[in-house]
């Protein structure tokens, strides 16, 4: 039997000191020797858990330093006093479940190279996605494939803001939508690593690593949040065929991994755009088994906790020293900058009315060598219209020169909305 020591105790700790409470008598069915919490690191009690038969302690560190503790579990978030705490606990010779996606994509190398030299593993499937087994996915249900590409919803609050944005008749903004997201607990405060992608990068590094073999590099990847994203690019999405999705894509390529997070056009009938409000989804594209999709919830209690007492019971069932990122090829890996991204794109110029502006508009972008697939014009104030193209697929450096070009007509009144589009099928 493995004895398992938590550290944190806010919502997700709670729900898995409940798990451990409620659903011993299960996990004893699937599992024949169910782990035991023995004690918790927590500043102060949780009023839905009962602590009066644990042992608990105010200082965390001491179930890193319990020598009756086989497993500690990391749930108290951030990175420093995470990073001091999971390196003590390894240094102890114990295993390691987290749900802490900045930890292992800030800190990942150095941690899981600190519990190999010590036969010890680090599992984060409640890392990324909440309680979609992706990990799990990929590490064990795909690992006779190659992996080519992975895409995915990964934050709840920016699908949440985007899907409330795209509800019928809604027309609201992006601000309005915000609001009410913070109002439903859904967002922060402050909302910047769930508006601004940050939060999808870390965890699309950590996806990329398992997926590819490549080191954690949160610094490689090109990342652009959704605040750009109005209620008219929702409009003309819609009317184009498409739905406004904020993914973290990875792609394999001849010459490097493609690591990207920022809003994309995915066309309706794809089921990637099917997915709304808070919910995640994780599309995988390999060799053999072709694309799969995984859905489900992707933050909360209930299904995080889930997720970490799966790796709970993964280790006690295993007692491996491999831990979730599998085997990394350490060797330099070249990362391909945005700049060298091929993707179609959708453009929306806001431009003053009056004849040649749309011949002078088309000249740059064939000057480009920019080809228009679809095209909208309408007419948005009596002396301003509206133009939004979708374009060929072209690279990123060259749309970037259009665009540039495009802005400094005197024509065009506001800036340039330019939103990439992709296929997954």
């Amino acid at each position: 039997m493995m004895r398992v020591g938590l550290c944190g105790l806010g919502t997700v700790g709670s729900g898995l000191f409940n798990l451990f409470s409620n659903n011993g008598e299960e996990i004893n069915r699937k599992t024949g020797d169910a782990p035991k919490l023995i004690q918790v690191g927590c500043r102060r009690d949780h009023p839905d858990c009962d602590l009066s038969t644990t042992s608990v302690t105010r200082d965390i560190f001491d179930v890193a330093r319990n020598p009756d503790v086989d497993i500690l579990v990391e749930l108290i978030g951030g990175t420093d006093t995470a990073k001091d705490l999971v390196m003590e606990a390894i240094n102890n010779g114990k295993h390691v479940v987290t749900a802490n996606k900045a930890l292992i994509a800030l800190h990942g190398d150095e941690v899981f190279a600190a519990a190999a030299e010590k036969n010890v593993t680090v599992r984060f499937e409640a890392a990324i996605a909440g309680g979609i087994p992706i990990v799990k996915s990929i590490r064990e249900g795909l690992a006779g494939n190659r992996i080519e590409w992975v895409a995915g919803i990964i934050n709840g609050t920016s699908n949440f803001i985007l899907s409330e944005m795209a509800s019928p008749g809604s027309n609201r903004s992006f601000e309005d939508v915000l609001k009410e997201a913070q109002d439903l607990g859904y967002a922060e405060a402050d909302p910047t690593f769930d508006v601004e992608g940050i939060d999808a990068a870390h965890k699309l590094t950590i996806l990329a690593s398992i997926a590819f073999g490549v080191p954690l590099s949160f610094s490689a990847i090109y990342t652009e949040g959704i605040s750009a994203v109005t209620s008219a690019d929702i409009r003309f999405a819609d009317e184009l065929g498409y739905r406004i999705r904020h993914l973290g894509i990875a792609r394999r390529r001849t010459d490097g991994v493609e690591l990207r997070v920022h809003p994309t056009l995915v066309a309706r009938e794809q089921i990637l755009a099917q997915v709304d409000g808070v919910m995640n989804a994780v599309m995988v594209g390999s060799d053999a088994a072709g694309a799969t999709m995984y859905y489900g919830a992707g933050a909360g209690a209930g299904p995080t906790a889930s997720a970490v007492m799966a790796d709970i019971i993964d280790v006690s069932r295993t007692g491996t020293s491999l831990s979730d990122i599998g085997f990394v090829d350490l060797s330099e890996t070249r990362f391909v900058p945005i700049e060298e991204i091929r993707t179609s794109y959708y453009l929306r110029l806001a431009v003053v009315d009056r004849p040649g502006v749309m011949a002078e508009v088309t000249s740059i972008l064939s000057e480009h060598e920019v080809s228009i697939e679809a095209l909208i014009q309408k007419d948005a104030r009596p002396s301003d219209a509206q133009i939004v193209i979708v374009t060929n697929d072209i690279l990123e450096s060259e749309i970037n020169d259009a665009i540039r070009q495009l802005q400094s007509l005197d024509e065009v009144t506001a800036a340039i909305s330019r939103i990439r589009i992709a296929d997954f099928r």
